[in-house]
């Protein structure tokens, strides 16, 4: 992208490995974490000067703690447009999408390419971890730090939450109950592959639906909880319209469930679900560590005909149907089979992905292990 732009936005949960990401492709570039007092200190002296220093340009980390850095940023990017001068490249990151997306759109509109970066796919793990049972993977989730230090997954995500529920939260927005956000936050964990209800939430939390809504963009701007739409599309069918909750990383639902250890998700009610989860977060990584949106779907009609993923390009369908089962059975296609009736030449491609060792590689109701599918796409 900084081929094509002379700016380029990273954003991302924390802990995700952004600011090592840009380190580590680009250590030529001068590197500010304005999250440092010192730094913070030096801009606001005397910003433009500060940022005119940086004569071939920096990565900017959480930049969305400056403002004003935007402004200043689009100053001498135009003025290097001007000139006709390729050479100074500044890179933003930051972990509050809502706060970093805001000013990006306001300032460089234009000007810069927008990223994501996730925590790790099962494909960016080494041989050994990928090949690890699934309950583990499930279990551990995605955030680098877990995987390089071998470090206890329950420790690290009870610091994480606690740091988002402390901090991030205070910086998205004033949220005076943390308690009744707290329960909101597990059930929703509770949830997993299940219809957004923001009145059978406001109900159980007992806060009003307004707030549920309000709360739920929270969790979606801080890169906790993202929300799959249904597809819909008027094929004579009453189709449901409410999104399905997921969470970005399933080791973070598996702490907000109460799991404790690896051994635990074998047993645990919610298995399935977190099964779902940790492919369908799979499918959206194949698509932002690529830079493209990944148009996936769900559909649900009224008379329970569903199937778990459509991933969409132009007028043509993908069916994936999600089970986490290790035996095949011939009802996995159920779902799949009623669509290809309605969609007819429309579907390109129909594949259930479960838990199993045997693939059968071919487009027409093909069957692949969780960890092969990507071969897929």
């Amino acid at each position: 992208m900084l081929t094509t732009f002379p700016v380029v936005t990273l954003t991302g949960p924390r802990q995700s490995g952004k600011t090592t990401v840009c380190r580590k492709l680009f250590p030529e570039m001068p590197y500010l974490n304005l999250e440092r007092i010192t730094t913070i200190n030096q801009l606001k002296a005397d910003p433009e000067r500060f940022i005119s220093n940086y004569t071939n340009g920096a990565i900017i980390d959480e930049a969305q703690n400056y403002p004003e850095i935007f402004s200043l940023v689009q100053v001498i990017v135009d003025d290097d447009i001007f000139k006709g001068r390729t050479d100074r490249h500044f890179i933003l990151t930051g972990s509050s999408n809502l706060a970093l997306l805001s000013k990006v759109t306001q300032s460089l509109a234009g000007r810069t390419s927008v990223l994501s970066l996730l925590p790790l796919s099962i494909s960016e793990l080494n041989e050994e971890q990928r090949n690890l049972p699934s309950d583990e993977l499930i279990f551990k989730g995605g955030y680098p730090t877990i995987w390089a230090n071998a470090k206890d997954p329950t420790t690290i995500y009870s610091s994480y939450y606690d740091t988002y529920v402390e901090r991030d939260l205070r910086q998205i927005m004033n949220i005076k109950d943390l308690s009744a956000f707290d329960r909101f936050v597990r059930l929703c964990a509770g949830r997993i592959g299940t219809e957004y209800n923001a009145t059978a939430l406001s109900n159980e939390v007992d806060v009003s639906r307004q707030t549920i809504d309000s709360w739920m963009s929270v969790l979606q701007t801080s890169y906790i909880v993202h929300l799959l739409p249904p597809y819909y599309e008027n094929i004579r069918k009453r189709l449901v319209k409410s999104p399905k909750i997921y969470f970005y990383d399933t080791g973070l639902a598996s702490f907000l469930l109460g799991i404790e250890n690896a051994k635990q998700i074998s047993t645990s009610p919610f298995r399935g679900q977190l099964f779902e989860n940790m492919v369908v977060n799979e499918m959206i990584k194949m698509h932002t560590n690529t830079g493209k949106d990944a148009h996936l779907f769900f559909y649900r009609d009224q008379s329970q005909h569903e199937v778990d993923i459509l991933s969409q390009h132009a007028q043509m369908l993908e069916l994936y149907e999600i089970k986490s089962g290790m035996s095949f059975n011939g009802t996995y296609y159920k779902g799949i089979k009623y669509l290809k009736n309605i969609f007819k030449d429309r579907i390109v491609r129909s594949s259930v992905i479960y838990d199993g060792s045997t693939d059968i590689d071919r487009d027409d109701e093909g069957l692949y292990n969780f960890r092969r599918f990507r071969q897929l796409c």
